[in-house]
């Protein structure tokens, strides 16, 4: 039996690869080298698009991020992405005792319930962590389908290769067993994380965090205090209890600005806050440069070249057809499904030539048939074209009359179009000089014997005013059964 996860294990013996980070119209980018049991810095660069992945089109954004490679003078194709936070649809799930193989019926369901729009659009994650009374929780995170499609599209136009997809925050405070709380500062929002338990156990966006304006970032401390505070009071007791440390991620200066905030906010909760600049020596398993930035583009790029896997990956695996085959088959079955499949092409071939020898018959008999058929339809086409005028009980006629005399006979209503359907339901269209004129019109078309059900149903502009009403048509009089 063939591995699937052998198939589709992409970049496993990688030696370089481009990290990008894409926030809003900002795109990061670091371009790894591993040499050994180190990382090296070959390349960077750090731009605002002017062209929006989502809506322009994939050729022309790819264009301009391709411009921006050679300006920076990165030749490598292969790279992971590091998506924001705010793509994300996150919905969370406790998970029951249930026996390991039914776990992932049992969240697939949950995974379709638990989110607002249909789980067909989006490409799915999940994270379990388990608390430390033992109680396991697992963590759904969709990327919308259509972003991941249009972000795909746009890096391949730009001679990319994209080999994975990750959440930034995810990347840059990956889960452990330790419980921690992340921070991170982006383009226009502020990401918020807790991991506890070897998974995710909370995701948010802070929306209207960070003003953008003419390029200049202003952060509302405040705000993410608030909602921080707000946050950890929604904690499970056991989540709350295990945390520890509140880590803060991003540009120096916004970073310390929130972190001293936040400490005057929460320290009296027993959480010490910290901001990361600066990797570990050993993060990575790899030697690091020590004056690099922390970054999800590096971070996310060096987590692939250390041959870990993404916490969260939203790429869906490509595998082909004839990989399908084989997995599912094996080798010892092949002759037997080769037989099978040659049948089912010998039945297909001869379903199609019986389909072919039906048409030829009917083909032959519409070709007699076919002058006599066309006169048909034209005798039916002039029915149809003269049949309105055809009543013998003239109630059109009666229907015009009744309308004539309802409107004045100065003008100030006229009417345009009128519209008789079923006999007895009539749609009238015209222009009036003001509002009293088409009262008055309207009461008096409704005092009349065969009329009923009166309606307004649109009213268009002041003077003259275009409208629309409807009424039925009773034959005998508006009372008559």
């Amino acid at each position: 039996m063939i591995d699937l996860k052998k198939i589709t294990s992409r970049g496993q013996n990688a030696t370089s690869l481009l990290g990008l980070a894409l926030d809003g119209s900002r795109l990061e980018g670091v371009w790894l080298k591993r040499a050994g049991d180190s990382l090296q810095v070959a390349g960077s660069f750090a731009v605002t698009l002017a062209l929006d992945p989502l809506t322009a089109a994939p050729e022309l954004v790819g264009r301009e991020i391709r411009n921006h490679l050679d300006a920076a003078e990165i030749r490598e194709r292969r790279c992971v992405v590091a998506l924001p936070l705010k793509w994300a649809l996150v919905a969370q799930t406790k998970l029951p005792q249930l026996a390991e193989a039914d776990v992932a019926g049992f969240l697939q369901l949950e995974a379709e319930r638990g989110f607002p729009s249909d789980i067909a659009t989006l490409i799915t994650a999940t994270s379990r962590s388990k608390s430390a009374t033992g109680e396991e929780q697992a963590t759904f995170i969709g990327m919308p389908r259509g972003h991941i499609n249009a972000l795909e599209a746009t890096l391949r136009a730009a001679g990319l290769k994209p080999e994975g997809f990750a959440l930034g925050i995810t990347a840059l405070q990956r889960p452990a067993a330790d419980a921690a709380l992340a921070l991170t500062i982006g383009e226009s929002h502020v990401g918020l994380q807790i991991t506890q338990g070897g998974g995710i156990s909370l995701l948010r966006a802070l929306e209207g965090a960070i003003e953008n304006t003419g390029g200049r970032h202003t952060l509302h401390p405040d705000l993410i205090a608030r909602e921080t505070r707000i946050t950890l009071g929604q904690l499970p007791d056991a989540v709350r209890t295990s945390l520890r440390r509140v880590r803060v991620f991003g540009p120096r200066e916004l970073a310390q600005q929130l972190a001293d905030e936040l400490d005057r906010r929460v320290s009296p909760m027993g959480l010490a806050v910290e901001v990361v600049s600066r990797y570990n020596a050993k993060e990575f398993g790899l030697a690091i440069p020590a004056d690099v930035t922390v970054t999800a583009a590096f971070s996310l790029a060096a987590e692939k070249l250390s041959g870990h896997a993404a916490a969260l990956d939203f790429l869906p695996p490509k595998v082909s057809q004839y990989q399908q085959l084989m997995a599912r088959y094996g080798t010892g079955k092949l002759r037997k499904v080769g037989l099978i499949a040659g049948g089912v092409v010998a039945l297909v071939v001869g379903a199609f030539l019986v389909q072919q020898l039906f048409l030829w018959r009917y083909q032959s008999r519409w070709a007699d048939m076919k002058t006599k058929v066309t006169e048909l339809e034209t005798t039916q086409a002039k029915i149809k074209q003269y049949r309105p005028w055809f009543d013998e009980s003239a109630r059109s006629l009666s229907i015009l009359r009744q309308l004539t005399q309802a409107f004045p006979e100065d003008g100030v209503v006229t009417a345009k179009t009128i519209e008789v359907r079923e006999g007895n339901l009539v749609t009238c269209t015209g222009t009036a000089r003001d509002m009293n004129s088409l009262l008055t019109m309207r009461k008096k078309l409704s005092e009349s014997g065969n009329v009923a059900d009166v309606k307004l149903s649109r009213i268009q502009g002041k003077s003259p005013m275009q409208f629309t009403f409807d009424f039925r048509w009773v034959e005998g009089g508006a009372h008559a059964n």
